[in-house]
């Protein structure tokens, strides 16, 4: 087998994600051909696929090294350094590769994607148009890249509620492509499903007709099913809605597994771990700006909420951060257990670095307010941490009647593989009972530093609930607070864009009666509290 064969059948490897193989196969090779930049390169992406980005960066270097112009070693070095939050080297490799190829359409989607992680939507949106442009100057380029830009382009345009731009966008990708899935599934977000909305019928009828079609792969016949099953929940066709969530979360579940057990064995720790730590002495070395840690479980009202809060004019709203996550994990977690004596050690310390690390990533976001939201739901495990090493912080619990929030989770489709208990009806009733634990830990731990906000009675009593958020968070009364639909300065990300754009509304409140007969097994699992 010559050196050709080799490196095409390590390339098969990659595309089914077998990335052991391309590491394993492209070493044996680079003993017979050292300093080779495209093998160096090919185990570099080998693994940044297994998410080992410090090991993917060493090879990406030396491919370069040997290489300086292997632009695609540079792009990857980029996305390497966006997934460990290294923003400016990120930044740096993504115009290097640019400057050497201003054709290059992977940095140009690469380098706009990093962009909309720090909010810099009209930086991302310029990019995205320019690869677009690109791509439809030059018959070289896969109509794949097209497509791929252009439905980025469109979830740019959502987050920031530019509404009729996204619509237009979908459009244009579904004339092109009448097949893709997540344009279907987009739009399906978008749209209000009734009898009365004929493009909306028309629009069900092509999913269905798709759907039954079979000829899809897995992974466009979960987007579809969900698509599908939020239509007929809009029709009020709970059994219809129901059989095409079931098979979504069906499908989902065989293809990623649960990771309930891992959640469980976090949740377990953090309690044994915080119940021995005294949450009084806390570093006191922190910045005079304000965080409002927004948390709770995943489709309480964290969404909602921020935007409220983030329309005051002196709230500058960061959205779903990662950060205090990724800190704690780098710095307290040894062999998946919190190190208990670095948590006590770094309580007194006259250096707060927790504090100052998660600030030093927050300075690409251009931040001129005092105070910040990070809107984080499952930072409701973190609150420990919060209390120690951001003392002088806000946080606001949200919380829904345990049904609705259970079936809301069902309904959603969820990219991150930390929400991959989310696909079946015993793990999501599971992960809700430890989330109950941890925070009536967190309640009788420091019972003072926690605002709960009940979405039922949010959207009940508007004006006096968001009184008594402005008033925990030392906030002055501001009426754009109470009409914050009117207010898209902060950018969603999140499954909840399209409710979170509108009016307060009392809809979504014992939906769940609707689905009583079918998901039975989770409702009955759920703790009575």
């Amino acid at each position: 087998m010559d050196l050709i064969q080799k490196i095409q059948i390590l390339n098969n490897y990659l595309k089914v994600k077998n990335y052991n193989k391309v590491i394993e196969g492209s070493l044996k090779i680079l003993k017979k051909i050292p300093n080779n930049s495209y093998l160096l390169n090919l185990i570099g992406m080998g693994y940044q696929g297994l998410n080992q980005h410090n090991n993917a960066i060493h090879y990406f270097e030396q491919s370069i090294h040997f290489d300086k112009k292997n632009i695609a070693a540079i792009n990857n070095l980029g996305n390497s350094h966006k997934a460990i939050n290294d923003f400016d080297l990120a930044k740096f490799n993504y115009e290097k590769a640019l400057e050497l190829d201003p054709n290059y359409i992977n940095a140009y989607n690469n380098y706009a994607n990093l962009k909309t992680i720090y909010n810099d939507y009209d930086g991302a949106i310029k990019l995205f148009k320019q690869g677009i442009e690109i791509i439809k100057k030059n018959i070289n380029f896969s109509l794949e890249k097209q497509l791929n830009l252009m439905f980025s382009l469109a979830s740019a345009y959502h987050s920031i509620n530019k509404i009729v731009e996204a619509k237009k966008t979908i459009n244009e990708i579904l004339i092109i492509d009448p097949k893709h899935t997540s344009a279907h599934k987009l739009l399906s977000s978008i749209i209000k499903y009734s009898q009365k909305n004929t493009d909306s019928i028309d629009h069900l009828n092509k999913m269905e007709e798709l759907i039954n079609s079979n000829q899809l792969d897995k992974d466009n016949r979960i987007d579809l099913n969900f698509a599908l099953g939020k239509s007929y929940d809009d029709l009020k066709n709970y059994e219809k809605a129901f059989k095409y969530l079931d098979e979504a979360n069906a499908l989902k579940y065989a293809q990623s597994g649960t990771s309930i057990v891992g959640e469980e064995k976090v949740i377990k720790n953090l309690i044994q771990v915080f119940n021995e730590i005294d949450l009084d002495k806390t570093n006191q070395n922190f910045t005079d700006k304000k965080i409002i840690f927004i948390c709770g479980m995943p489709r309480s009202g964290t969404t909602l909420t921020e935007q409220i809060i983030a329309a005051h004019d002196s709230v500058y709203g960061a959205g779903e951060l990662i950060y205090l996550q990724d800190l704690v994990k780098q710095n307290f977690v040894n062999d998946g257990k919190l190190n208990k004596q670095k948590i006590i050690d770094s309580q007194l310390k006259s250096e707060n670095f927790i504090s100052k690390e998660y600030f030093n990533y927050l300075k690409f976001y251009k931040i001129s307010e005092e105070y910040i939201t990070d809107k984080a739901p499952q930072n409701f495990r973190l609150i420990g941490f919060i209390k120690l090493f951001f003392p002088n912080s806000k946080v606001i619990h949200c919380y829904r009647d345990a049904k609705d929030n259970c079936l809301s989770l069902f309904k959603n489709a969820f990219s991150s593989s930390m929400m991959n208990w989310t696909n079946r009806q015993e793990d999501i009733a599971g992960y809700y009972n430890l989330y109950s634990e941890i925070m009536n830990f967190w309640k009788s731990k420091i019972p003072n530093f926690i605002h709960d906000v009940k979405y039922e009675s949010l959207v009940e009593n508007k004006d006096s609930e968001i009184k008594k958020i402005l008033e925990f968070c030392n906030l002055n009364l501001d009426k754009k607070c109470f009409n914050h639909h009117d207010n898209s300065k902060t950018p969603i990300k999140t499954v909840s864009i399209s409710q979170a754009r509108q009016p307060i509304y009392n809809s979504s409140v014992n939906l769940n009666s609707n689905y009583d007969k079918y998901l039975e097994k989770m409702f009955n699992l759920l703790n009575k509290n």
